[in-house]
């Protein structure tokens, strides 16, 4: 995949007790799952303020809105000066969370397409691409746990080639599957009147699109190009220790 650097993210949401559900639900992905549990309706009742729905439902503003703005997390990267850190701001900042967005959009994917399955422009066949990133995408993210971050952790070797190349095999295959749900989604732009668990869920395959981009970036461009610059500068390269093994 070209990794696309440029970003269709908006400005993040100020979030305070006053600002709607429903708005939130849109415009803060992950806060669905949230008001799913608190059992705070966002799509037909969405119009109402975070503060009045929580007094209706007798639940704390406060400890809601702390919750939620758990949800706003940083983009920026820490500098390459130690790449066991960079590692775990890819483990925390990306593998944790595409570990928790993908099932909420699955569930939503699959609502949406049943309750608006008559709808002319309902994405068909979402829920199941989805999942099917989910998968692939879970798989992927256990070999750099299991295998590929430990052996970066533990300093160069001469072999790190050859599954840093797996992993940008799989990196295309991802942004190929990114592909197709832009296709899919039109591109996040939801149809006019969508309901709020629609345009919920269109923004956060949004996020998700940028996430799982900036995820990719970050260790094909950056974590990645170190370690393969460090074997190059050894003079080992995969062809010639395996020649030499």
């Amino acid at each position: 995949m070209n990794v696309r650097l440029a970003t269709t993210q908006s400005a993040p949401l100020d979030l305070h007790e006053e600002v709607s559900i429903g708005q939130i639900a849109v415009q803060l992905p992950g806060a669905t799952a949230v008001f799913r549990r608190l059992k705070l309706d966002f799509c037909c009742g969405g119009q109402v303020s975070l503060r009045q729905a929580a007094q209706d439902k007798g639940l704390n503003v406060r400890d809601i809105l702390m919750e939620l703005s758990a949800l706003q997390r940083p983009s920026q990267p820490p500098t390459l000066s130690d790449p066991s850190v960079l590692i775990d701001h890819i483990l925390s900042r990306y593998h944790e969370v595409h570990r928790v967005q993908l099932p909420e959009l699955v569930r939503m994917a699959r609502r949406v397409e049943a309750v608006h399955r008559e709808h002319p422009a309902v994405p068909k066949g979402l829920a199941d691409l989805l999942e099917s990133i989910e998968q692939e995408l879970l798989s992927h993210m256990q070999k750099e746990e299991g295998i590929l971050f430990p052996m970066l952790k533990a300093g160069t070797n001469p072999f790190v080639n050859q599954p840093i190349a797996m992993m940008r095999s799989e990196h295309i295959n991802h942004g190929l599957a990114l592909d197709r749900l832009m296709e899919l989604t039109n591109n996040t732009i939801p149809p006019e009147g969508a309901c709020n668990t629609w345009r919920a869920l269109f923004s956060g395959i949004a996020q998700l699109n940028e996430d799982l981009i900036s995820h990719i970036h970050l260790e094909n461009n950056i974590l990645f190009s170190h370690f393969e610059a460090n074997v190059q500068a050894q003079g080992c390269g995969t062809s010639a220790c395996s020649a030499s093994a």
